[in-house]
C-alpha cells in the first residue's frame, strides 16, 4: 500500500472552470451516486501546465454498466478495454472503471482453450499431430510473452496509477475534494520536466510496444526530457514495435500529425530509430517531406485544439505526397489490396488514399482564378471543396486563391446579374380532403 501525496485546493493551480462542463456533469453525477470519480491522465498533466486537454478522460470506482445506469446517452465500447462513453453532441467523455496491472499467467487465457480444443492425433493422421505441435509450440511463445491481449480486470485508484505508462499521465483530481492525488511521484518529475516509466520499462514497453512511440512524441510534444532508462529500453527492443497493430500505428501517426509538433516528433523517432522500424520509407525521405510536415505544423498551430478540417485524406496526403505516392494518374484496379498504399506499417485507408486523389484533382481549377465564373460556380457543389481549400491553404501557397474561394462561399450574391436565373415559386400544394369517418353499417331490426 502506497501512501499517496495529496495536493489541496489551495496548493495548486486547476480550476473547475478550465474543465470541459461536460466532464464536470460526469464528475458530479458519479460523485453523487457515491462512486469514486477523477479525472485523470493527461487532462490532469496539461492542466498543470497551463495547457488546454484535448480530452478529459474520467476514472471511477463505477463498473461500466453502472455507468450506464446513470447516463441515457452513454454507450458500452471496446473488447480489449470496455469503456463508457457518454455522449454530449458530436463531444465524447470517456469513462473508464479503475483497473490493476494484468499478471503475466493471465496475459492471454484464450491460448489455453486453443489447446483444449485441439483433439488428440490419432494414428497416422500427421496432419492432425502437426497441428497439436503448432498449438503446444504457441502455448510456450506465449507463455513468454508480456504482451497485454486483455485487460478488464478492475482495481483501486492506486493499482490503476500504478498501471498506466509515464508517472506524468498518472496523476488524478479529485472532484470531491478539489485536491490532486499522486501515487507515483509525477507531480516531481512535472516540474523537472522528465519523462519517467512507472516501473521497469522493458517490461513495460513489452506489454505494449506503442509506449516507446508515445513517450518520444511526449517528450517532443511537452519538449520534456526522456528518462535514461527509457532510451536503453527503447535502443533494446524498439524491433518489437513490429508487434502493434497496423491500424493502431497509423492512427497514432495521425495524432503526431495533428498534434502541432509532427516535425520535431518525427526528428525525434528518427532519432531513436523508432522511424525506421516502423516506416524506413520517411526516414530516408528528401527535405520534401519535413517541409510539408512543418507546414502541417504551421497550420494546426493557428487553433488552439485540432480543428475537424485536418481530415485523415489531407493527414495522409502530407506524408504521400512529397514521397511521390500520390497525385499522379494511377491504374484502375478492383482489387482493393492493390488499390491502398503502404508507408512500412502504416496501412493508408482506401478511402482515404481515393478522396486525396479527388482533392489534388481539383487544385489546378482552384487556382485558375481567370476561369469563367460558371466555371468556377460548379466548384462550388464538389464535395471535397471544402477539404481541397484547406490542401490549398496547407500546401499550396497560394493565400490569394485561398482569399478569393472563401469570399466566393460567403458571399451569396457573388452571381453576376446576367447569369443569375429568376428565382422559381414554390410549386403550389393542393390540400387533401380530410375525410370523413365513416359511420358504422346499420343493423337491421329484427
Amino acid at each position: 500500500m502506497v501512501e499517496p501525496t495529496i495536493v489541496p485546493r489551495s496548493a495548486h493551480a486547476i480550476s473547475r472552470r478550465e474543465i470541459d462542463p461536460d466532464a464536470l456533469k460526469v464528475l458530479y453525477r458519479l460523485h453523487e451516486h457515491n462512486y469514486t470519480a477523477y479525472l485523470v491522465g493527461g487532462s490532469v498533466r496539461d492542466l498543470l501546465l497551463g495547457r488546454r486537454p484535448k480530452d478529459f478522460d474520467i476514472g471511477t470506482s463505477a463498473h461500466p454498466h453502472q455507468v450506464k445506469k446513470l447516463f441515457r446517452n452513454c454507450w458500452i465500447i471496446g473488447r480489449r478495454f470496455r469503456l463508457a462513453h457518454v455522449k454530449f453532441g458530436p463531444k465524447t467523455i470517456e469513462v473508464a472503471t479503475f483497473r490493476r496491472q494484468v499478471d503475466t499467467a493471465e496475459l492471454s487465457p484464450e491460448v489455453d482453450e486453443a489447446i483444449e480444443a485441439v483433439p488428440d492425433p490419432e494414428p497416422g493422421n500427421s496432419l492432425l499431430e502437426q497441428t497439436q505441435a503448432e498449438a503446444t509450440h504457441l502455448a510456450k511463445v506465449r507463455a513468454h510473452d508480456r504482451l497485454i491481449h486483455r485487460d478488464n480486470t478492475f482495481g483501486t485508484p492506486e493499482e490503476d496509477a500504478f498501471r498506466r505508462d509515464f508517472t506524468i499521465n498518472a496523476l488524478f483530481y479529485d472532484i470531491g475534494s478539489f485536491s490532486i492525488i499522486d501515487y507515483v511521484n509525477g507531480l516531481e518529475d512535472l516540474q523537472a520536466r522528465l519523462i519517467r516509466s512507472i516501473g521497469d520499462p522493458s517490461v513495460r514497453f513489452l506489454e505494449d510496444p506503442v509506449r516507446m512511440l508515445r513517450a518520444v512524441v511526449l517528450a517532443a510534444r511537452l519538449d520534456f526530457d526522456i528518462d535514461e532508462p527509457i532510451l536503453d529500453a527503447i535502443e533494446t527492443h524498439r524491433h518489437e514495435i513490429g508487434r502493434a497493430a497496423p491500424a493502431r500505428m497509423l492512427e497514432e501517426f495521425f495524432k503526431i500529425l495533428r498534434s502541432g509538433s509532427a516535425e520535431k516528433s518525427l526528428r525525434m523517432l528518427r532519432q531513436t530509430k523508432l522511424l525506421h522500424a516502423i516506416t524506413p520509407e520517411l526516414e530516408d525521405a528528401s527535405d520534401a517531406l519535413w517541409e510539408s510536415v512543418a507546414r502541417i505544423d504551421r497550420y494546426r498551430q493557428q487553433f488552439s485544439a485540432a480543428p475537424d478540417t485536418l481530415t485523415n485524406a489531407i493527414l495522409a496526403g502530407t506524408l504521400l505526397v512529397p514521397l511521390g505516392l500520390a497525385g499522379r494518374r494511377q491504374r484502375f484496379s478492383a482489387d482493393p489490396l492493390e488499390r491502398r498504399l503502404e508507408l512500412g506499417m502504416l496501412q493508408m485507408p482506401r478511402r482515404d488514399v481515393e478522396r486525396l486523389h479527388q482533392v489534388l484533382a481539383i487544385q489546378p481549377r482552384l487556382i485558375d482564378l481567370n476561369a469563367p465564373f460558371r466555371a468556377q460556380r460548379a466548384l462550388l457543389h464538389r464535395h471535397v471543396l471544402n477539404e481541397a481549400l484547406v490542401w490549398l491553404e496547407v500546401h499550396g501557397g497560394r493565400p490569394d486563391a485561398v482569399h478569393h474561394w472563401r469570399a466566393v462561399q460567403r458571399d451569396e450574391s457573388g452571381v453576376p446579374k446576367d447569369e443569375e436565373t429568376p428565382p422559381f415559386p414554390p410549386p403550389h400544394r393542393r390540400r387533401r380532403r380530410r375525410r370523413g369517418r365513416r359511420s358504422p353499417p346499420a343493423v337491421p331490426r329484427e
